[in-house]
């Protein structure tokens, strides 16, 4: 596995989801499935041309261009407050969309706050923002022990999302991808993951058990009191699209381990509708680690805002991590 630049895959799968998802932003599952995406369209709810990427996209360039350097939460939370107040890693020059917590965390941030501690643990800020962006952080803790992988996940999580549900969607989402990139089949990774992961955080004993079924669709506790059965095997009507993280976890799995090919995964990502950018992100982030690059459909890559910059810094971060100077 060791020649595929896993840092193209995941930058490009991200983006190129989110970018598919842009122009039906808040757009109802009922009427995309009237009139469904099939291709990169632009303009419609934010009014901007085809391939414009999300601030799903530009945090997770900026948490890559920080990982570029070292892990440094300080350096990521400077990328943050650039991005919002002077358009750093913006496709055309302007923010044109962000989340409350995400927003709340940054003016803590410009006010001093310590990174590790900007992002809000109130159970109401559980929003996708942190999951959205987290990808890039697989390369920086996937030879390392599972503890060091939480400890680092839930630092990154929570310089905008500090609450468990959210650390603990990220660190699945994580987990997950790990195994794609260590070459698991993907139910095989499933099946990994959800053992990795319920281990975890019972011998932890990371948060409360009521914490953990909320995840139930996903881990099949044993001890769970909900009905057990795997994520895949629920109806499109059952699968959520909102802003909240576990939903929209649950959805880029549902998406991922219905599908076939990248393309299939994000385009049913995005006419899941409601938060459609970001759904797309996250599942096609995934998608990318699965299926590789050149699974990704040429002509969504090449409508992509700052195609020539995502790929300069793909090539630096994958130099990074790969010793090559």
């Amino acid at each position: 596995m060791s020649h595929r630049n896993f840092a193209r895959e995941i930058l490009f799968g991200v983006a190129v989801g989110d970018a598919l998802g842009v122009p039906v932003e808040f757009k109802g599952r009922m009427e995309l499935q009237d009139n469904p995406v099939t291709a990169m369209i632009g303009y419609g709810s934010h009014h901007q041309p085809p391939g414009t990427w999300s601030d799903d996209s530009s945090l997770t360039f900026c948490l890559a261009e920080s990982l570029c350097k070292g892990y440094d939460l300080n350096d990521l939370g400077r990328r943050f407050i650039n991005w919002r107040e002077l358009n750093y890693w913006t496709p055309y020059g302007n923010v044109f969309d962000i989340g409350f917590a995400t927003s709340d965390a940054i003016s803590d941030l410009i006010r001093g706050v310590n990174p590790v501690h900007a992002g809000r643990s109130d159970e109401r800020s559980n929003g996708n923002g942190s999951l959205m962006r987290i990808l890039p952080l697989l390369l920086h803790i996937k030879d390392m022990p599972i503890e060091k992988r939480y400890q680092y996940t839930k630092e990154v999580s929570s310089v905008t999302h500090a609450h468990i549900r959210s650390v603990i969607a990220c660190f699945i989402y994580l987990e997950y991808a790990r195994q794609i990139i260590e070459g698991k089949e993907k139910f095989e990774a499933f099946e990994i993951t959800k053992n990795l992961v319920n281990d975890f955080l019972q011998s932890q004993a990371v948060c409360r058990q009521e914490e953990i079924d909320k995840f139930h669709r996903i881990l099949m506790n044993p001890v769970s009191n909900y009905e057990i059965k795997p994520i895949y095997e629920y109806d499109e009507n059952e699968i959520s699209s909102s802003g909240y993280v576990l939903s929209s976890l649950e959805a880029s799995f549902w998406c991922l381990l219905n599908s076939n090919s990248y393309s299939e995964t994000v385009l049913k990502a995005v006419n899941l509708g409601s938060d459609t950018d970001t759904t797309g992100a996250i599942a096609g982030g995934l998608a990318g680690l699965l299926y590789g690059f050149e699974q990704i459909p040429e002509s969504w890559v090449i409508e992509l805002a700052r195609r020539q910059d995502i790929e300069d810094l793909a090539m630096r971060l994958h130099k990074k991590y790969n010793g090559i100077s």
